[in-house]
C-alpha cells in the first residue's frame, strides 16, 4: 500500500475510534446536564434539595458497574482482541441509552420509573466502563512510538467534545423549551439523538483492525513488569490514585451546570455555557497535553499541571463564590478543566505502557474505572450533600484539593515511561 494511502487509512482507523468513544461519553455525561429534570420527572418530592440528591445519586449509580465491565471486557480485550470489546461496549451502551429514552416518568408507572433508570444507568456504566481499556490500548497500539501520546490523548479529546456538544444541545433546549416541556420530554432528546448516531459507531468499528496480535507478535510493551501481578502492584495502586484526582475535576466540571444553578443561583443557560466552555477546553487541552507528553516525556505533563491545580483551586473557587457571575464561572471552570486535560494523555499514555500487552487493556481498565467509579461515581453525590450540610459553596475546592494533592504524591513515585516504547512502533 503506498505510504499516502497508509497514512489516511490510519486516520480513518483513529478518528473510528476516537469518535465511537466520543458517542459513548456524550450518552453517559449528559445525564448530568440534565440532573434537575430527571430528578423532578422520577424522583417527585415535596424537597428540591432531597430530589437532586436523588438525580446525582443515580449518575452515581452508572459508576457502580464501571468496575465490573473495564475487568470483564478488558480481560475480554486481551484475549480474544481490542474490536470485539469494543463492539460489545457500543451494543450495550446502545440499550442502556434508549431505556432512558423511553422509559415513563413516575407519574406514569410509579416506582418503577426511578428503577428502571438505575437499571439502565448501570447498564451504560458497564459499557462504558470496558470501553475505556480496550480503546485506549487499541489507540496506544495503533501509533507510531513517538506519537503515543498524541494519540492515546484524543480518548480525552474526544470526551471533551462529546460533554460541549452535551451541553450546547442542553442549552439550545433550554432556550427553546418552556420548563414544562423539558420536563415532559425535552431532557430525553439528547438521548435520542444519540440512539440515532450510535449504528454508525458500530458500522466504523466493525472495519476496524485488530492491534493484539500484531502487537504481540511485534515485542511491542514493556517486558519487565510483565512477571509482576497486574491486580495487586503498586503501579496499580498509584495509578488508579493519579486517576482518581483527574476524574473528581472532570465530573465537578460536569457538575458546573448544576452548581452554577442550583448553588449560585445562575439561570439554567449560564450554567450550560460553562460546560461548553469546559468541554472545548478539555479538547484543546488534551491534544496540547498528548503533544508536550511525547515531545518532553509523559512526567512532567503528570505533575506539573496537578501540582497547580491543587494550589490555584481554593482561591480561584472563593473568587467565584465572591463573584457569582456566568463570566467568572466560565473562567474557573475552563481553568481547571484545561490543566486536567493538558496531564490527562501522559497519565493514560505512563499506565498503557507500564503493563506488557497481555495484559494491558484489563490493567488499564481496572484502574481507570476504580479511579473513576469510587472517586468519580460519588463525587457529585457528596458534594451536593456536604454543601446542604455544610452550607458552605467552597467544598468542590477543597475536594479538588486533596485529590489532586495525592495525585501529586502518586506521581512522584512513577517511573518515565517515553523510553520503554520500542523504535519502530
Amino acid at each position: 500500500m503506498p505510504r499516502a494511502d497508509a497514512t489516511r487509512s490510519k486516520r480513518s482507523v483513529v478518528f473510528a475510534a476516537v469518535i465511537c468513544n466520543g458517542l459513548e461519553f456524550f450518552d453517559f455525561v449528559a445525564y448530568a446536564f440534565f440532573a434537575r429534570a430527571i430528578g423532578q420527572a422520577f424522583f417527585p418530592s415535596a424537597e428540591p434539595s432531597l430530589q437532586l440528591l436523588l438525580s446525582v445519586g443515580v449518575f452515581g449509580v452508572g459508576f457502580i458497574a464501571r468496575p465490573v465491565g473495564g475487568i470483564l471486557l478488558g480481560r475480554y480485550a486481551d484475549r480474544a482482541g481490542r474490536r470485539p470489546a469494543l463492539l460489545l461496549s457500543a451494543v450495550l451502551m446502545t440499550f442502556g441509552t434508549l431505556g432512558l429514552v423511553v422509559t415513563p416518568g413516575y407519574a406514569s408507572i410509579g416506582l418503577s420509573a426511578p428503577l428502571l433508570i438505575t437499571f439502565f444507568r448501570m447498564v451504560q456504566g458497564f459499557a462504558l466502563g470496558g470501553e475505556t481499556g480496550p480503546s485506549i490500548a487499541f489507540l496506544l497500539e495503533i501509533a507510531p512510538a513517538r506519537r503515543r501520546g498524541a494519540y492515546v490523548a484524543l480518548q480525552i479529546a474526544s470526551q471533551g467534545g462529546a460533554s460541549a456538544l452535551a451541553a450546547a444541545l442542553g442549552l439550545a433546549l433550554s432556550l427553546s423549551l418552556t420548563p414544562a416541556q423539558m420536563l415532559d420530554w425535552g431532557w430525553r432528546v439528547p438521548f435520542a439523538v444519540s440512539v440515532l448516531l450510535i449504528p454508525i459507531a458500530l458500522f466504523l468499528r466493525f472495519h476496524m483492525p485488530e492491534t493484539l496480535r500484531t502487537t504481540a507478535d511485534a515485542g511491542v510493551g514493556v517486558p519487565a513488569p510483565a512477571a509482576r501481578p497486574a491486580w495487586l502492584s503498586r503501579d496499580v495502586v498509584l495509578g488508579i490514585l493519579i486517576i482518581a484526582a483527574g476524574t473528581v475535576s472532570t465530573y465537578l466540571g460536569s457538575y458546573m451546570t448544576t452548581y452554577g444553578t442550583a448553588i449560585l443561583h445562575l439561570p439554567l443557560a449560564d450554567g450550560l455555557q460553562a460546560s461548553i466552555v469546559v468541554g472545548l477546553t478539555t479538547l484543546v487541552g488534551a491534544v496540547l497535553g498528548g503533544y508536550l507528553a511525547d515531545r518532553f516525556g509523559r512526567w512532567p505533563v503528570m505533575f506539573w499541571p496537578r501540582l497547580l491545580t491543587a494550589v490555584i483551586c481554593i482561591p480561584a473557587f472563593a473568587w467565584l463564590v465572591a463573584h457569582p457571575d456566568a463570566l467568572t464561572l466560565r473562567a474557573i471552570s475552563a481553568l481547571l478543566a484545561f490543566l486536567t486535560a493538558v496531564s490527562a494523555g501522559g497519565v493514560l499514555t505512563t499506565i498503557c505502557e507500564l503493563f506488557p500487552v497481555e495484559r494491558r487493556a484489563a490493567a488499564l481498565a481496572l484502574i481507570y474505572s476504580v479511579g473513576v467509579s469510587v472517586f468519580g461515581g460519588t463525587v457529585q453525590f457528596v458534594v451536593t450533600w456536604l454543601i446542604g450540610v455544610t452550607a458552605s459553596p467552597m467544598v468542590p475546592a477543597w475536594y479538588i484539593a486533596v485529590s489532586s494533592g495525592v495525585a501529586v504524591v502518586a506521581t512522584l513515585l512513577l517511573p518515565e515511561t517515553k523510553q520503554t516504547a520500542p523504535a519502530g512502533a
